[in-house]
């Protein structure tokens, strides 16, 4: 220890919030080069190579073939797929080489891999094949947090499937599902498996792998009753409601000073569920620019919110943003109190309109209080599809706590968690805008079934601290810690020393991983420090114990301290 590179830290730097970040830097373990962007120390640096090969041992337990792809992209290959910047966005990190040459620092490698595929699969007789690496990402995150949780430069485990079918993909998936949760298992981290919207991957289904944590960026939906979950962005639930059993007529009524759901709820006297809230949005194309977009309406029961997220899935691949004033009013509508009665609603994207996306919840209920597009006026006893039109239908309001479970009629709560894996069934996403076929038994090309799955290794680092510390520092599990043995010397004297030394020579020879504190500074000091750093055993030599034939043994997840014989050391060390 005492020729370690960099050192322990008694304060966490103010601007770290989770628990992980500090123990991390204080630990010596990781250091901030700038927002987002972290070194890992020799300590850091030791975890990830545990969770490393644990990675790849269950990777190649079901036939994982490591490789390892560049991370210098080339525009054309995201052309093709419609993701430059397309369904990426803005974290897309490109560049500008020699020649005014486009590239892409990896956000992540499907592209690069329906390249290989391109390449290398020829006939049935080359597929299933599975493959992963373990290599650096990059995303311009706009607001990187939380130590190593939110990164702009991380690693990531992704591992990539090419099947014949839908079918031939389908049976393949539960294995990797099973070896994430072995992954999991073996760091010392009890996920929960939950159904997940694909996002910017894009394809079929996806499941996602979350720790229940209270300061997590994440929200999922779980039922109190069942066993159902998911994602904030793909949970679905059961609309309360009935239709009403007498149409009333459809009347225009003044509201003044009216512009929230609560205060026409209240004027009118009715529920909040009893209105319909208009929610107003540009939607831009995936791959176009802005002037090509189009004003967006979405609709929703009152006693719900929109997900942007499912709105954008029932609008299609692009980005919403909220619509300005002047976008609204050229829309025919009049912020605060809108509606689509008396719109001239769009059937399709291809006719003139406005394009009107309501929620499921609006076939929930009736005798609905609307907007009339008009100041200061609404319309009560408002029923779709009586008395206005909607382009689609679709489930895009937010599951949240108290709404009723889709699977077993039970109640769902909100929780907050961290995302630590995710699993996407890709399917023909990427195969079919490049062509990546294969030639069946009958040579005829059909095209490959893809899927692809990952782990951010930095990121489970840091989780494995928030589920393993205590007030003193981190508490590793032994699966993943630095070393095995943290031994020291503590007091005066050479014989303490001498020992130690000694035992340094054995441990090793005996298999151990061992951190030795060689520092001559106080006791206090080096016990501080081996709690922090938080190996899952402490040795350490006094002459106090000498006098005794012993040496202390402590746990790092344990209070008691033993006297255990040096002559019994590794004995004893092999029995624990």
């Amino acid at each position: 220890m005492s020729r370690a590179f960099g050192k322990t830290v008694r304060e966490a730097p103010a601007e770290a919030e989770l628990i992980s970040h500090q123990l991390l830097i204080r630990g010596n373990f990781v250091r901030p080069l700038a927002s987002g962007i972290y070194t890992f120390m020799p300590l850091g640096h030791r975890v990830l190579r545990k969770i490393w090969a644990i990675m790849a041992e269950e990777m190649e337990a079901i036939g994982g073939q490591e490789m390892w792809m560049p991370n210098l992209h080339p525009a054309a290959i995201y052309q093709a797929t419609g993701r430059w910047p397309g369904t990426f966005g803005p974290i897309l990190m490109r560049l500008k080489g020699q020649g005014n040459r486009d590239y892409a620092i990896s956000p992540t490698h499907e592209e690069v891999i329906t390249d290989l595929a391109l390449r290398e699969v020829e006939s049935y007789r080359d597929l299933p094949q599975f493959v992963y690496h373990i290599s650096k990402k990059f995303r311009d995150e706009p607001r990187a947090r939380g130590g190593l949780v939110r990164l702009r430069e991380f690693i990531m485990k992704d591992a990539y499937s090419l099947d014949r079918s839908e079918e031939a993909l389908d049976d393949f998936y539960p294995a990797i599902l099973q070896a994430y949760r072995n992954i999991f298992a073996r760091c010392g981290v009890q996920v929960v498996q939950i159904n997940a919207d694909v996002g910017a991957m894009g394809g079929k289904s996806s499941h996602e792998f979350t720790v229940p944590h209270p300061q997590g960026e994440d929200i999922f939906i779980a039922c109190r009753n069942c066993d159902y979950a998911a994602n904030v962005e793909a949970a679905e639930f059961i609309r309360e409601g009935d239709l009403p059993a007498v149409l009333a007529p459809l009347v225009r009524v003044a509201t003044p000073n009216c512009k929230t759901i609560a205060d026409v709820a209240a004027y009118v006297g009715v529920p909040v569920s009893q209105t319909v809230k208009a929610v107003f949005y540009w939607w831009t194309p995936a791959g176009k620019k802005e002037a090509d977009g189009r004003f967006v309406f979405g609709l929703v029961r009152g006693d719900l919110e929109i997900n942007e997220v499912k709105l954008v899935n029932a609008v299609g691949n692009g980005e919403l943003r909220p619509a300005t004033t002047e976008e609204i009013t050229a829309g025919g509508t009049v912020p605060g109190y809108a509606s689509a009665v008396g719109l001239p609603v769009a059937r399709s994207f291809d006719e003139e309109g406005v394009y009107v996306v309501a929620d499921i919840s609006i076939q929930a209920g009736g005798n609905f209080v609307v907007g009339a597009n008009e100041e200061g006026t609404h319309f009560t006893g408002a029923n779709y599809p009586r008395d206005f039109a909607v382009s689609r239908l679709a489930d895009i309001a937010q599951a949240d706590t108290g709404h009723q479970c889709p699977v077993c009629g039970g109640r769902i709560e909100a929780r907050r968690a961290i995302e630590v894996g995710h699993c996407f069934k890709l399917g023909i996403r990427y195969s079919a805008p490049t062509n990546a076929t294969y030639l069946d038994e009958n040579n005829k090309p059909q095209l490959i079934y893809m899927g692809s799955y990952g782990i951010g290794l930095d990121r489970l680092m840091a989780v494995v601290v928030e589920l393993h510390h205590d007030s003193d520092g981190v508490i590793w599990p032994a699966s993943v810690a630095p070393y095995d043995i943290h031994l020291m010397h503590v007091g005066r004297g050479d014989e303490a020393r001498d020992t130690a030394e000694k035992l340094y020579k054995e441990l090793q020879k005996a298999g151990h991983a061992v951190y030795y504190d060689d520092r001559d500074v106080s006791a206090g000091v080096k016990f501080k420090d081996a709690d922090l750093i938080g190996i899952p055993r402490r040795v350490a030599v006094s002459a106090r114990g000498l006098a005794e034939g012993c040496v202390e043994v402590k746990r790092r997840d344990r209070p008691e301290q033993n006297l255990v014989p040096i002559d019994n050391l590794l004995q004893y060390l092999k029995n624990e």
